[in-house]
């Protein structure tokens, strides 16, 4: 980042926010005072995932849990339930942990550190929720807002290792005048600012309302940045799960363990996936109980970490005799089964 580098100004950025504002469902109205639960809930549903495709599952958790006491009372099964799909469930354990501590405490701090406090609350995170639900003066750094500081000031250190210096950027940006005096929507517009205009690929330079002031902009390079080290390859692990039903249409399910990946989720039942595939003598070790067990198709799964490769074989028995619990298939909607796990009921019911 250049020293020269000038900031855009904020009041620019504010008067072009009042015009183009996203309206999104846990943003309040122009006047109106943020609901903190919808702010902090809109938040950690975000991490990783986009807005797209945030919105039924944020609508239809609102409509279940319509507030943090709600939320904190619910059983955790339900929480995971209603969670299911959207990825990374340490998120909804802590969501579950955080919403008793804020119920507890009679409500949510209204400070970054206070914030920070609280489970699977990260800086981010309070930022975010300091700035818009409360109006501190802070600027939370998502992808969006990264994205703005280093074409802004032109950051050409690639990332992860620029980090530190677009923090920086960012926070010169959130120090004006204007900016302070109104936080929440400083925050929020650098985010609409980063999503609907400077955004990854083709950015929308023409109609930025820091085009004058943009480094990267003057310098051809807008395009480009941030620049990212190349990622490494995910490993592939291998696995099977069993679809194994009655004659009364029900499926054997079984529960992860509460910690680790998809911890406390659904799951059909299956081997440990590892890195070699698995051969028929060596998965019916693994298999729920005896049973004429046919190949039901293959699904291919991203996860953080790695790529999955899972076989899935289907067996139907009179009767099931197992650890697990049996669900109708015509439920399965309703339980708290992960994307993976998800494909594998697709893939099982249409063999």
């Amino acid at each position: 980042m250049s020293p020269a580098s000038s900031v855009p100004p904020a009041a620019a950025l504010l008067a072009w926010y009042d015009r183009h504002r996203r309206r999104l469902p846990w943003r309040a109205e122009p006047g109106e005072a943020a609901d903190p639960y919808r702010v902090w809930l809109s938040e950690i549903m975000l991490q990783q995932t986009t807005v797209v495709a945030v919105l039924p599952y944020y609508e239809a958790f609102l409509t279940r849990f319509p507030s943090v006491r709600a939320l904190a009372e619910a059983p955790e099964a339900d929480v995971m339930a209603a969670w299911a799909g959207l990825g990374y469930y340490a998120r909804a354990r802590n969501l579950h942990a955080c919403a008793k501590a804020v119920a507890g405490a009679g409500g949510f701090p209204r400070d970054v550190a206070g914030l920070r406090a609280l489970p699977g609350i990260g800086p981010y995170t309070a930022s975010a929720v300091a700035a818009i639900a409360f109006g501190v003066p802070a600027v939370p750094v998502d992808g969006n807002v990264e994205r703005v500081a280093a074409r802004v000031f032109a950051v050409t250190q690639a990332l992860p290792a620029a980090k530190q210096d677009i923090a920086a950027a960012a926070a010169r940006l959130g120090e004006q005048p204007e900016a302070r005096a109104r936080p929440s929507d400083f925050a929020q517009a650098l985010f609409d600012l980063g999503a609907t205009v400077c955004t990854p690929a083709s950015p929308a330079c023409g109609v930025c309302p820091w085009l004058g002031a943009c480094a990267a902009r003057r310098a051809g390079i807008a395009a480009e940045l941030p620049r990212k080290a190349p990622k490494r390859a995910r490993p592939l692990r291998h696995g099977v799960h069993f679809w194994l039903t009655d004659p009364a249409g029900r499926v054997l399910l079984r529960r992860r363990p509460p910690r680790g990946l998809l911890g406390g989720m659904t799951e059909l039942p299956g081997t440990e996936w590892r890195v070699s595939p698995w051969a028929a003598t060596e998965w019916l070790a693994f298999a729920p109980m005896r049973a004429e067990w046919r190949p039901a198709g293959q699904v291919r799964h991203g996860l953080t970490h790695f790529e999955l490769a899972i076989e899935v074989v289907a067996a139907s028995v009179p009767a099931i005799r197992a650890e697990g619990f049996l669900r109708p298939v015509a439920d399965l909607a309703g339980e708290a089964l992960p994307s993976v796990m998800r494909k594998c009921v697709r893939v099982a019911s249409a063999a």
